[in-house]
């Protein structure tokens, strides 16, 4: 296993995962928190990485990075086109490790990464969970991951001090509720409706009834991703989890203003900025 680099590990001075630490900040002010998607090396590294600090400057929590994919099943169009963008300016697993690893040496925000498998298989499970370690990664999120088939992946993960975050969904039994709640670390990604990603109107019908059922399953946070677009509807699903996702409403603007970086950057700080504020006004 390679060793972790001195500051650039997935944990705070005292030893803690940052995602933890954040979450417990979050916890102890009565503040929900914010968790801005964005994909990785859209339009590029450095803009990527200018974009995660204008985010945190606005007001995000954590911050997700996607990891381009070929065949991304979960995503929506939005963040479709953002993969191919990324895979066509040449990104790679590697590029974003060590993308990362820059980041850490300006920020200390919770990193998550969003990946499909098949690059961490082709990676190699030991061999990724060293390297995302050392790189500074705090989180991974992974769709086409089942729990009841992460075991192997997370026997890597854990001594690296890096957390497998599990996706709960509304279709989800309650034995299977019940074994996300117990393998869970850092917070439970809680899929407010069935299908792919991508902005969409209105709270999803049933949604407070599976908050419930996924909340008496853990202790861990939970956040609720998928359609989130608006600070309105941010202020909503905020009553109901521990902290809102919104990708989609974010990656739409990194392509709109693609070709004015400066722009870009503002108008996705404004987005963010609006996005924190309205949930900071949820009890």
């Amino acid at each position: 296993m390679l060793p972790a680099e001195p500051g650039m590990t997935p944990v705070d001075s005292a030893g803690c995962n940052r995602i933890d630490v954040v979450f417990d900040r979050l916890r102890r002010g009565g503040r929900k928190g914010l968790i801005a998607y964005i994909t990785a090396g859209d339009p590029g590294y450095d803009t990527t990485a200018e974009l995660v600090l204008a985010m945190e400057r606005a007001g995000a929590d954590l911050i997700e990075l996607g990891v381009p994919f070929s065949d991304p099943m979960a995503d929506g169009p939005v963040i479709q086109r953002a993969s191919l963008r990324s895979l066509a300016g040449g990104t790679t697993l590697a590029g974003i490790l060590g993308l990362v690893r820059s980041l850490r040496e300006r920020t200390s925000v919770p990193l998550l990464l969003m990946t499909y498998y098949n690059p961490v298989l082709h990676y190699g499970l030991a061999s990724f969970a060293a390297a995302a370690a050392a790189a500074g990664v705090d989180g991974l999120i992974i769709p086409d991951l089942p729990v009841e088939e992460s075991a192997p992946l997370l026997a890597e993960m854990h001594p690296c001090h890096v957390h497998l975050i599990p996706f709960a969904a509304p279709t989800s039994t309650p034995q299977r509720l019940d074994r996300i709640g117990r393998l869970a670390g850092g917070f439970v990604y809680c899929v407010s409706l069935t299908g792919v990603t991508g902005a969409r109107e209105g709270l999803p019908p049933g949604i407070e009834e599976f908050m419930e059922r996924a909340r008496a399953c853990t202790t861990q946070p939970l956040a609720i991703g998928f359609g989130i677009s608006s600070p309105g509807q941010a202020a909503l699903m905020a009553q109901l989890g521990d902290a809102v996702i919104v990708g989609s409403a974010i990656v739409s603007l990194v392509e709109q203003y693609a070709a004015d970086r400066e722009q870009m950057l503002e108008r996705v700080a404004a987005l963010v900025g609006s996005l924190k504020q309205a949930i900071s006004r949820v009890d």
